[in-house]
């Protein structure tokens, strides 16, 4: 197990849907902008699956997703910048289409660091996660070659490291022993997904009980990834470096 990468000048975290990132790397993206980095949120989907509530104004809750987003990017320390390419939740594709819009930021953005959910993760029965995943290692393809996609007018980009989270086979660890708190706070800026992704049956309006309670099992979560690393807490991935 590999441990605590350089902070990076500047990090682009994509995720399929509003508060994956959050989940997947939210302390580590907290460590780093408390040492100097930049750091970037790019969301794939809109998140309007994201309500067990069969009346629900989809168009509220994907405006609604976006101000929460925001918000949890500023709870990690980050300004408030995310990028949302918009892509209907549940229907996302990996294609030439997705590919050249994440090519294109990658290129814009220009991260030393990339992470994403990883896109061979055995089980794994949501089609958005896996072919974000794939978004993201085919995008990193293109953006370091000229020849993909030529019309943008981007400079040609290669990041140094991918990190994937929610992985198999994880070999890298980043000990946030001191960012757990910055992580629930971004979750629990995500404030519609408190029934349907966290558990709380007051959704919006949960207790404190319920709420203190996921505060546990994050924390036990990360306790429990840091004791594999021989740290406090970690949040672990599978770490690239051959890109």
């Amino acid at each position: 197990m590999e441990s605590d990468l350089p902070v990076p000048a500047r990090a682009l975290a994509i995720g399929a849907h509003p508060d994956d990132i959050e989940f997947g790397c939210g302390a580590t993206l907290a460590k780093w902008v408390a040492g100097g980095c930049e750091i970037h949120h790019l969301v794939c989907t809109d998140g309007s699956k994201g309500s067990w509530e069969p009346d629900e104004d989809l168009t509220a809750l994907v405006e609604k997703r976006q101000v929460e987003q925001r918000a949890a990017s500023v709870a990690l320390g980050g300004r408030g910048d995310v990028v949302f390419l918009g892509e209907t939740d549940g229907e996302l594709e990996s294609g030439l289409i997705q590919r050249a819009q994440i090519c294109l930021w990658i290129r814009r953005i220009r991260p030393e660091v990339v992470l994403g959910h990883d896109p061979w993760k055995r089980y794994r029965i949501h089609p958005d996660h896996r072919n974000a995943g794939f978004l993201v290692t085919d995008g990193i393809v293109a953006a370091r070659d000229p020849h993909f996609f030529p019309d943008q007018k981007e400079e040609p980009w290669r990041p140094t490291t991918l990190l994937l989270f929610e992985a198999d086979e994880v070999d890298h660890a980043e000990e946030v022993s001191g960012f757990v708190d910055r992580k629930i706070e971004a979750l629990l800026a995500h404030r519609s997904q408190l029934r349907s992704t966290m558990g709380m049956t007051g959704g919006a309006q949960a207790s404190a009980e319920e709420i203190a309670a996921f505060s546990v099992i994050t924390e036990e979560k990360l306790a429990a990834d840091g004791a594999r690393a021989g740290v406090a807490a970690a949040e672990l991935f599978k770490r690239v470096d051959r890109l």
